[in-house]
């Protein structure tokens, strides 16, 4: 169960890597999930073989503050000595069923930790007791505190990790009632993971606006190869740099408006090391007759040699080549992988 859990927790931190989502003003979520509990203060020795699960319905009444109510089960072990000192494997078969408050501190981040507090009841269920425990003391409650990190994986998906901290009315969670004891409350703790489905969300959220810079840096990254790269230089070796942002429309020489920010940089890049010298590749799709496109990528990169110069780097340090549609990486099925494969490559010439 614990490899189980830890599975899904280091799959949440892989899932960090998702495009930014909006957050909403309210909405409901639908959760559901698994459990790792434990007793925490009881009169006799925790085991290891435990579990469970659970289910939630949660409503946000804005981007800090959400109720829960959630309905769980936990099947918790213990050991105690009995009078011949012989070992007894005494379990707690747990219902619950828990009205909790949540606070998110920074809701506007796609990793976002909250704290909650509330309340339930539970039911218990208990095999081989040390003491005799009266029916009317299987029903109780309890108070719940705890905190948790909320992941958004995608617009309507999230995944949680939260623990939990659970202190329950009367001292019978373990089986075991102590004479001795005054006031005596069991305890236990509770480590899960799970995933909510968001819906019914409210409008878009006006206040998480100051995190625009996050939405803006993730405005400069694009997938390239597959991973998330810097939007406008990315080092492929030590000799190629690929300019990812610099595109051309459709059977056109023609820049589009965001390759010059990135050829601007290109521009920074040689002014900081004025020694070097560059090839300047240029591709297509693979529309078109191969003659044809073999011109094609010529103009491409002339016309970003022409920008280059005009920017200030001698012409000297630059020189054109074409491949076409040759070597192009990516799928000229799709209207996307069509535009990634209409690029500009520099190599470095030492």
């Amino acid at each position: 169960m614990k490899k189980i859990l830890l599975a899904l927790a280091l799959m949440s931190m892989a899932g960090i890597a998702s495009a930014q989502t909006q957050t909403a003003t309210d909405g409901w979520a639908a959760g559901i999930g698994l459990s790792y509990p434990r007793f925490a203060s009881v009169n006799i020795d925790q085991l290891n073989s435990d579990l469970g699960g659970y289910l939630s319905i949660q409503r946000n009444f804005s981007e800090h503050m959400g109720l829960r109510l959630k309905a769980g089960f936990s099947h918790m072990e213990g050991q105690y000595t009995d009078a011949s000192s012989a070992l007894i494997n005494e379990s707690t078969n747990l219902i619950t069923g828990d009205l909790d408050v949540l606070f998110y501190p920074v809701p506007c981040d796609n990793v976002s930790p909250y704290i909650f507090g509330g309340v339930g009841g539970n039911f218990k269920m208990i095999s081989n007791a040390q003491t005799q425990i009266p029916d009317a003391d299987k029903l109780g409650a309890q108070l719940n505190i705890g905190a948790g990190i909320d992941f958004k994986l995608a617009t309507d998906l999230n995944l949680v990790t939260e623990f939990g901290y659970h202190i329950t009315e009367g001292s019978t969670l373990d089986g075991t009632i102590v004479p001795s004891e005054v006031n005596a409350q069991d305890s236990y703790l509770a480590f899960t993971v799970g995933v909510n489905f968001l819906f019914d969300k409210g409008e878009p959220s006006t206040q998480c606006e100051p995190c625009g810079a996050v939405s803006q840096a993730m405005k400069d990254r694009v997938i390239y190869n597959s991973k998330v790269v810097d939007r406008y230089i990315l080092s492929l070796a030590d000799d190629k740099l690929a300019l990812v942002g610099v595109n051309f429309a459709f059977d056109s020489s023609e820049l589009t408006p965001e390759s010059y920010p990135v050829l601007d940089k290109a521009v920074k890049l040689m002014n900081d090391k004025p020694k070097m010298k560059v090839e300047i590749a240029g591709y297509t799709d693979y529309e078109g007759p191969t003659d044809y496109n073999l011109d094609l990528a010529r103009e491409r990169a002339t016309k970003v040699r022409d920008y280059m110069i005009s920017k200030g780097i001698e012409a000297t340090r630059l020189t054109v080549i074409a491949f076409g549609k040759g070597r192009s990486s990516y799928d000229n099925k799709t209207a996307e992988g069509r535009e990634m494969n209409r690029k500009i490559m520099f190599r470095i010439i030492k």
